[in-house]
């Protein structure tokens, strides 16, 4: 079955607390699946990289409120939905303090997170946090390795080519065992090798359906000869539409597009392999009244496909 989830209001005109907690706990009696908190620490006035997609980085990044207190927030105002990242950039934080930070949100939810990681776009972002952007990929598996190894419960200690903790106790843990669920964002043959090896999915972005079902493909064979069981590996795909009342050009889908075609797209791509879609409507709705609206819209369309 198709789960269906929503990108938590978080950034643009979606800040204020009463329109997160009332939102929230809206979508959550209508029977959504999940939200989802993203990760931007600054837009840059001239950016040295190109925002993924093309076009410029849109204006509602520049108000962001940090997903993880965000993600507590919501732990509060919630019972069921899950709650996850999607993504957060991995390597703009150190390893034990995420571990803490992400167990913290595991335990307030009584075990509902799921964890999105991303390498990010932005180096003026890595510039400005003081993070090299080169050997971020080996950035990240390092924090993957220090992550496992804290919630082994085995000991904190680790040495590593970045990060060096010594032998300490640290016991608090995640609810869910032995860790909540670990996606990884991005497209690059060493992303999609890293997923198949070790993550337990993709959070997977809307692309054409012969390249994405191509994606999904390609990790479940490097999960395979990895001796791993393909089946289990979860594919989250998200999608940051402009919603149109009048249909757009087929090409434009389903970035651009009534709630019907974008939906259709979304099905489409569940057809293709992907377990759970995600839904951001905060670029394109003007009021917290019509980012209600279009979530029940998307919702009844999405449940009856």
């Amino acid at each position: 079955m198709l789960k269906i989830g929503l990108g938590a209001p978080q950034y643009g005109l979606f800040t204020d607390p009463a329109v997160i907690s009332e939102f929230a706990a809206t979508v959550e009696a209508i029977g959504f699946d999940s939200l989802w908190v993203g990760d931007r620490a600054l837009v840059p006035t001239e950016p040295r990289d190109k925002y993924p997609g093309g076009g410029s980085v849109p204006k509602e990044h520049r108000t962001f409120l940090d997903p993880v207190v965000t993600l507590s927030f919501l732990a509060h105002a919630t019972r069921r939905l899950r709650l996850g990242t999607s993504t957060l950039n991995a390597p703009f934080y150190s390893p034990l303090l995420l571990a803490r930070s992400l167990t913290s949100v595991d335990i307030l939810s009584e075990g509902r997170l799921d964890i999105g990681f991303g390498l990010g776009w932005s180096s003026d972002e890595y510039e400005a946090i003081g993070v090299p952007w080169r050997g971020r990929g080996a950035r990240l598996e390092e924090i993957l390795d220090v992550l496992d190894h804290v919630w082994s419960g085995s000991s904190a200690e680790h040495n590593g080519a970045v990060w060096r903790i010594p032998s300490a106790h640290i016991g608090t843990f995640p609810v869910q065992r032995p860790r909540p669920p670990v996606l990884l964002g991005g497209f690059t043959p060493a992303t999609l090798e890293r997923i198949g090896r070790r993550a337990d999915g993709w959070a997977g972005a809307a692309m054409p359906l012969p390249q994405l079902a191509h994606v999904i493909g390609r990790i479940r064979q490097i999960a395979e000869a990895n001796g791993r069981d393909p089946e289990a590996l979860r594919t989250v795909v998200r999608v940051n539409p402009t919603v149109t009342s009048e249909s757009a050009p087929s090409d434009a889908v389903p970035h651009r597009g009534t709630v019907a075609q974008v939906s259709d797209y979304l099905l489409a791509a569940h057809e293709a392999g992907a377990d759970e879609v995600l839904v951001d409507l905060q670029q394109t709705a003007r009021n917290a009244e019509e980012l209600t609206d279009l979530a029940h819209r998307f919702h009844e369309r999405l449940s009856k496909g």
